[in-house]
């Protein structure tokens, strides 16, 4: 455990990480992949660029701080970039390497209010942090790995289909070149893909909603199409039946856990709806006994992912009732037929379907996930209930 001492020193530099911002953390990553480049091969570089990353980063750096005399509430979020890591297989030499890197970062910017008390404060708080995720995500990695088709690392899979879900979203059917089983997931988890390619200057690590119930034998995850995304546009363009991907087993805790007798609220938009699809599907599969209400929300018809199959699960479940929002629809679109309501999603037009007992699961573009979670409380429903999920560099909501 840490001593107070140590806890006072760092909550004394509070203000310094305030005064620097983000700043801090943008030179701690332009100074880790400069000595570290290997490092590349890990990190999403994409969130570099837009600056998504360093924020994220500083955010949970002040947290840590702020928070050091009550750690417990920094578990939920420990739990979920844990699970992020194992995507990223991420292993325990690396933090030494990254805690190098923000000692130095402090000092480099902090100078004389960095003093060797602060430095020795720091590097036991980091260490400190780095030995609970070190331990939580050897726990992650041997759970996989021992389940029935469970593995640790990469393992080869082909692409057995793909299929156009939308003019933006093709879904990629996957079985293990070895022939063996795969490890169950909950629905609302990820898939970690490692890409190399000759058109990639670096491994490219991209996480996936897996979108279909677990069957033991194969994959689907459901891809959207990024006008910048190296990744995606790889994925849709240059990966086809007979391919082969390396993968990183199931993770992520976003999962589905209602009672039989509860109602389930499904909520997305874009390509958010994936995770929704394997909750939606896994529902089904176990007949589950309460009422199920799907919400979706896109641009138009023409980006609408899985609505015919949608449309068939809601017609021979009568449980289970579909609500979609386009915000611009087409000429072609029609009126409760395509869609029920245009615009952004207003659950008021569906109040009734908003029940203080239920469970509520949502995945979308973070001001969708914004306005869904204020709709939802005003609507009187408990925060215990509302369950989420953030793709991309963590941010609360």
């Amino acid at each position: 455990m840490l001593d107070q001492h140590t806890k006072d020193v760092v909550k004394s530099t509070i203000p310094l990480l305030e005064a620097a911002g983000p700043a801090l953390t943008t030179h701690f990553y332009q100074r880790m992949f400069e000595h570290n480049p290997e490092l590349k091969d890990v990190f999403n570089l994409a969130h570099q660029h837009t600056g998504g990353q360093p924020v994220a980063l500083f955010n949970a750096v002040a947290a840590y701080a702020k928070n050091i005399d009550n750690l417990e509430a920094l578990g939920a979020a420990v739990e979920r970039i844990a699970h992020k890591h194992t995507g990223f297989l991420i292993k325990p030499e690396q933090y030494a390497i990254v805690g190098g890197h923000l000692l130095a970062t402090l000092k480099e910017l902090g100078g004389d209010a960095v003093t060797e008390e602060v430095l020795t404060a720091w590097g036991n708080a980091y260490g400190f942090l780095a030995d609970i995720f070190i331990n939580r995500e050897a726990q992650l990695y041997q759970q996989t790995a021992a389940k029935t088709g469970g593995w640790e690392g990469k393992r080869r899979f082909v692409v057995k289909a793909k299929t156009v879900e939308s003019s933006v979203i093709t879904s990629f059917l996957l079985t293990p070149e070895d022939g063996g089983s795969v490890v169950d997931f909950t629905p609302g988890q990820y898939l970690s893909v490692s890409l190399e390619h000759e058109q990639l200057e670096f491994t490219e690590i991209r996480q996936y909603s897996l979108s279909d119930a677990p069957n033991g034998s194969s994959y689907r995850i459901s891809v959207k199409r990024e006008a910048e995304g190296k990744a995606s546009n790889l994925l849709h363009d240059h990966y086809h039946v007979g391919d082969v991907i390396e993968l990183i087993a199931p993770a992520g805790d976003f999962v589905l856990s209602a009672q039989a007798d509860t109602p389930v609220v499904l909520l997305s938009a874009g390509v958010g709806v994936t995770p929704m699809k394997s909750m939606l599907n896994q529902l089904l599969s176990q007949s589950h006994q309460a009422d199920i209400t799907w919400v979706h929300a896109c641009e138009d018809g023409a980006q609408h992912g899985f609505k015919d199959a949608i449309k068939a699960k809601r017609n021979a479940n009568t449980h289970l009732e579909s609500y979609v929002w386009y915000r611009q629809p087409l000429a072609t679109d029609l009126p409760a037929e395509d869609f029920d309501f245009e615009g952004t999603v207003a659950l008021e037009n569906i109040a009734e379907r908003i029940v203080p007992n239920a469970q509520y699961y949502f995945c979308g573009p973070i001001g969708f996930m914004k306005a869904i979670k204020q709709q939802l409380l005003a609507l009187n429903v408990p925060e215990s209930q509302i369950h989420y999920e953030v793709f991309g560099p963590h941010s609360d909501l």
